[in-house]
């Protein structure tokens, strides 16, 4: 459960699944969102306080001063060893953020607030938060979608895939699940619900309700 303050939510879905889309919903509808892989890539670009130590442990990853992910990408895919190393870099830095800006949006008041975070469930990370939702779609939509980024090759996909929580398991233990294998009308009146439901929740533990 997570500290007193903004009733947090956590936003999580597997590779390709339409988080982004979701997340983006939130905002419109007001709601102050953490995006872990936005603040990944601050953090990449020139200037970024993971820059150095990437450098160290990853220097063939560093472009113009920068992280060229794709190049990280490659480095780590299929080396278990690498891949933590990378996690144990940058996930304390991703953290760290997370507070700034919790303690933001407790200074402004805020009721509610929304982390995107991509690996919570791979994390373990589900009891820092009041409730989580999923982001889900199904398999083909999603294999469709993720093959058509830049960069993604079908051996890249399944190596993410076998890293990550299956879809199925990740429903079954949130509180929410939202799909994005229909409509984005259809998907946002869904996200309405949900925080129709999650401002009622968080109006419980207040004694707002």
């Amino acid at each position: 459960m997570a500290e007193k303050g903004p009733f947090q939510v956590a936003l999580t879905g597997s590779i390709a699944m339409g988080k982004s889309t979701v997340s983006q919903m939130f905002r419109d509808e007001g709601i102050p969102v953490f995006d872990a892989d936005a603040a990944v890539h601050e953090m990449y670009a020139k200037g970024g306080r993971a820059v150095p130590m990437i450098a160290v442990h990853f220097p063939d990853a560093i472009v113009d001063d920068a992280v060229e992910r794709m190049r990280l990408s490659k480095l780590v895919l299929n080396d278990p060893d690498a891949i933590s190393k990378l996690e144990q870099l940058v996930h304390p830095l991703v953290h760290e953020e997370q507070r700034r800006f919790l303690e933001a949006a407790r200074q402004a008041g805020a009721p509610l607030v929304l982390f995107d975070i991509p690996l919570l469930y791979e994390g373990n990370r589900t009891n820092e938060f009041d409730a989580v939702i999923v982001v889900s779609a199904p398999a083909a939509v999603q294999r469709e979608r993720a093959l058509a980024r830049p960069g993604m090759t079908s051996e890249k996909f399944e190596s993410i895939l076998a890293r990550q929580v299956p879809d199925k398991e990740k429903c079954r233990q949130a509180d929410f699940v939202i799909s994005t294998g229909v409509s984005l009308d259809e998907t946002r009146l869904a996200v309405k619900q949900v925080i129709s439901e999650l401002r009622h929740w968080a109006g419980q533990r207040t004694g707002k309700s």
